[in-house]
């Protein structure tokens, strides 16, 4: 596994991930603690990808937090977490999904494809589809919270939905009556 190929969220995604299954006590790092540092992700693309779905955040965070709780734990001096050979595939899946998107890094979106596809026989990850969250949902939301860019950076989530972020959609405030009205441009107005 490659870092230097990965974009900084996907990086953190991966700490994230050994981080929690030492605090589990954990002897490996499976794919729900991956799926866990992913949904939990502060502005990251999968939280907001879960969201486009219609999926709820909170409940899937619940179940997976239950499964964690599932797993077996390790007590004893060794502290290595080692990575479990499921996540090496996902790892590997999702450096393809990067190259088949002409993607120069692999990005959280990316991980989140590869780890739904190994997800399909996996009980502790049935949540994923009770949610509704299937890799042909996942690419309808990528369209719309990703556009047409690729991922040419270590830090491509900034530039996604950066209007929606950043501006405010004054036609559809004014829709809501969320604003006030123009007054004394009569003359340009009409």
């Amino acid at each position: 596994m490659n870092l230097n190929k990965f974009t900084q969220k996907a990086q953190d995604a991966v700490i994230a991930s050994q981080t929690l299954a030492e605090e589990k006590n954990h002897s490996q790092i499976e794919l729900i603690h991956l799926t866990y540092a992913l949904l939990t992700q502060e502005d990251g693309v999968v939280p907001q990808l879960v969201n486009k779905i219609g999926g709820s955040l909170p409940m899937l965070l619940q179940a997976i937090q239950a499964e964690l709780d599932r797993l077996p734990r390790a007590y004893g001096t060794s502290t290595q977490v080692g990575v479990s050979r499921e996540v090496s595939n996902v790892v590997r899946s999702a450096e393809r999904e990067a190259a088949n998107m002409k993607d120069e890094y692999v990005s959280t979106e990316h991980l989140f494809l590869a780890l739904v596809d190994a997800a399909e026989n996996k009980r502790e990850l049935a949540a994923l589809k009770q949610a509704g969250i299937t890799r042909d949902t996942i690419l309808q939301a990528l369209t719309s919270v990703r556009g047409g860019q690729r991922v040419t950076s270590q830090n491509p989530e900034g530039t996604y939905d950066a209007l929606g972020k950043y501006g405010r959609d004054l036609t559809q405030l004014a829709r809501l009556g969320k604003i006030d009205p123009v007054i004394g441009r009569d003359e340009e107005i009409r």
